[in-house]
This record gives structure tokens, sequence and C-alpha cells, in this order.
């Protein structure tokens, strides 16, 4: 018998860790090769780990939600004959510039100031998470729940316990919680009336949550919560700033309604609107290389690759950002099948961590849930995103040499959000104008 060593793998160039979402095997049982043993998640992407060899699971060196770097052994595997394998990290590569992790130390402080983990640990009782979130909620302090009698097994606090005390607690009571506006999960500004009578103004205070027996707290899952970090730390490190312009699409338009069945049955690949605008933003950037920036303190960093994120719903309602590396020197038919590709990957929970790396702009469809024009919020680090409106028929005015008519055509909303802070308005708007004039000169006799 011989002892295998399972390390977490190279999932990318700058992919230095993951964290364990959840062990698939057991120690004592049987693994397969090429089963998957655990699944693990990066900041974006959740993955299995396989198994190199067949064997049975003797030891498990990490639990569920521990940080493991790539090349770290995480498995202990039994196998039949052979020598026991050294332990040799892998390199733990990194090509993100400082800016991203700049962010990653934003989000983090963004998450503490939140307090998105209310410490419970001055207590020697265990909580659920359900009745930490609804204490959280109510700005109930740990003394309290403390002297809750519980009526769950071996004296634990349930739900209905926590309610119930929610709903009979004394207006006197509240003085107690001294911690309400600390722990509050989800703090809501209340107005306050400018001050009168020579009365100095207060700032705008937190106001606990209210819960009763009739709402449902849902904890946010792992990406959500990355989301609402990146989120926040987005609009707190760039100014945002947009610009919108609507766009004649109607050759654009009837050319795919022309060819896209032909291409389907020789590609064997379905022909999107998507690919098709991948193609015009890439051009663009091109025109102005000062949209596929990011910034690094005082610095601007000049990206020689144009790699496109394409923001991809997921089923559960999350979004995530695939990225297109080398975008610009992409024919039609390859945009294509990169774009279905990475689509279709993400919505069975496919992508590798590496799919979702090194983006130096973004495009999001936004018409794809009827929105006409939206603000998306940029995706860091980079300056610039490009929201893509619903196609819609509209009445226009014509201009023909003849004259000026009324006719029906195809047009939509381009919104682009950038980072005022490295673009000014004329670039940004430049840039979405140069994407309208593409699209609106779009050959309608273009071949494959």
């Amino acid at each position: 018998m011989a002892k295998f060593e399972l390390k977490l793998p190279k999932m990318g160039e700058s992919v230095a860790e993951a964290t364990i979402t959840n062990w698939l095997k057991k120690v004592g049982e049987s693994i397969e090769m090429d089963e998957a043993v655990l699944e693990i998640a990066t900041d974006k992407v959740d993955s299995e780990v396989p198994s190199e060899v067949s064997g049975t699971l003797i030891e498990i060196l990490f639990n569920v939600d521990d940080v493991v770097q790539v090349g770290q052994t995480i498995a202990i595997i039994e196998t039949e004959g052979g020598s026991v394998s050294e332990p040799v990290l892998a390199p733990i590569h990194s090509n993100e510039p400082v800016a991203a992790q700049k962010i990653e130390e934003q989000i983090s402080t963004v998450k503490t100031d939140l307090n998105f983990t209310p410490d419970f640990s001055d207590s020697d009782k265990f909580f659920s998470p359900l009745v930490k979130n609804i204490a959280s909620a109510e700005g109930i302090s740990v003394e309290e729940l403390n002297k809750i009698n519980g009526t769950g097994k071996e004296g634990r606090i349930t739900k209905n316990d926590i309610l119930d005390y929610v709903a009979n607690r004394s207006s006197a009571q509240s003085s107690v919680g001294s911690v309400q506006n600390a722990v509050s999960s989800k703090p809501i500004t209340e107005e306050v009336k400018p001050a009168t009578n020579n009365q100095q103004s207060t700032t705008p205070k937190a106001v606990p949550v209210s819960v009763n027996g009739g709402d449902e707290i849902v904890e946010m899952d792992r990406m959500r919560k990355l989301i609402s970090g990146y989120m926040v730390a987005s609009v707190q490190t760039s100014a945002h700033v947009q610009s919108f312009i609507e766009v004649d699409v109607t050759n654009m338009f009837k050319w795919r309604d022309k060819v896209k069945n032909a291409f389907e049955k020789r590609e064997g690949e379905k022909l999107t609107f998507t690919p098709l605008f991948m193609e015009v933003v890439a051009k663009a950037l091109k025109d102005f290389p000062m949209m596929n920036i990011s910034v690094d303190g005082d610095y601007i960093i000049k990206k020689k690759n144009i790699n496109l994120g394409m923001a991809a719903a997921l089923p559960n309602g999350n979004l995530i950002v695939p990225v297109i590396k080398n975008a610009d020197q992409l024919n039609l038919v390859g945009m294509a099948k990169a774009v279905n590709d990475l689509a279709n990957r993400a919505r069975i929970g496919k992508l590798k961590p590496d799919d979702t790396q090194g983006g130096t702009y973004t495009v999001t469809n936004v018409g794809t849930f009827g929105s006409v024009f939206g603000t998306p919020i940029i995706n860091q680090p980079q300056v610039g995103i490009l929201a893509l409106g619903a196609i819609r028929k509209v009445p226009a005015v014509i201009e023909t040499p003849e004259g000026d008519f009324i006719g029906i055509r195809q047009k939509m909303f381009l919104s682009h959000s950038y980072d005022h802070r490295v673009v000014d308005g004329a670039l940004g708007g430049s840039f979405v104008k140069r994407v309208a004039e593409y699209l609106e000169a779009w050959d309608i006799n273009r071949e494959i």
C-alpha cells in the first residue's frame, strides 16, 4: 500500500488560493480516478477537485471554509503499490496588478465595517446562524440571548424562541442592547430634519432592521456576499459617470436574421447578438486605447491585450463575468464560439477560475431582462463598462436624398459607465459614440 498526496491544483496563472466549500468524500470511502473529492471556490468561480488516483481516502487535512494555497496537500489517499509522493508546492502566480490587491483590502475593510459576521464568541451557548441573524437585525446583545430560555435540544434557542422574545420585549429593555447599531447587519438611513434655532444638525443615524414573525431571514450565499463587497468597493474607489446614446441597429438586426440559420448549420454554433457587439467593442477599444486601462494609485496601466468581460446571469440569480481573451484577434466565428462556450459553461457551473481573470473592459446585456438602459457599476480594476439595452421597434425619422420620412427601425440604447478619475467626458462619450457608429454602419451584405 502507498499513500498519495492530493494537492490543490493550479487553477490559472492569476489564481493563488481557494476556499474549501464541501468535502464530497469522507475518510474511509473509496475513490475512483478522476472522481471529484471536494468542492472549492475562488473569489469568482466554484469548481471540483478530482482525484488523480484510485484508492481510499484516509486523511483530510483541511476543514470546510479553510483557505488553501495552490500546491498545498489537502488530503491523503491510500493506493495499491507505488511509493509515497513527496509534497512539492507548486509556484504561486499572480499577474493581477497591485490595484486589484488594494481592492481586495478595501473589500475586507468594507465587510468589517458593515459587520457581516457579528461576534457571539463571548457566550458559551450555541446559536444557529438563523438565530444570530435575527439577533443582529434586532440589535439583541449576547447578554440578552443568554437570558432567553431555549426550547430546542439541550436548551438551544430556536427561531420561535427568539421571535417570541422580540415580540414580547418591552421598550425598557431596548437600553440593554447598547450595541444595537453596531451589530445591525443592514443599517437603514433615517432622514434627520435640519436643525433650527441655531441648533447643530446631527448626522443620519442607523436604525436596526425590524423583523417580525411573518418575515423570512435568508443568509446571503458566498457569491452574493462577494458581489456585495465588490460593488461597494467599486463605488468607493471610482468616480462613476455615465454617457448614453441611442443606436439604429436595423442593418445588423436584418443581417443576423438572414445568416443565423446558415451559420448554425455550417459552424454548429448559434449566432446571437452578443458576439456582434463584442466584435464592435473590441474594435472601438483599439481606436481608444485609454479606455483599455486600469489604475494603480497615481499610475495608469495601459493594457496590451484587449480582454473583454462578458457579464452572465447564473441560474441562482447571481452574476459572473467570464473573460474573452485577446478579443480583438478573433474573427466573428471565433468570437461566437468563445461567447457560446463561456456562456454555456457559466450556466452549468463549469467555468475554470482563470476564465474570469484578466479582463480589461466589460460588457453587460441588460436588455436580456427587458431593460431599455442601465447604469452598471465598474468591474474593478477596469475603468469602463458598457450596458446594452433591449432592441426595440420604434418609429424614427429616416433621412433620404428625396427628403425625410417616418419609418419603423430597430433601435437600442448604449449606457457607458466610466471612471471619471482618469476618463473625461470627451473620451467616455467619444468611445461609446464610436461603438454606435460601427453598429449603424453594419454591412447588410457582409459574408462570414
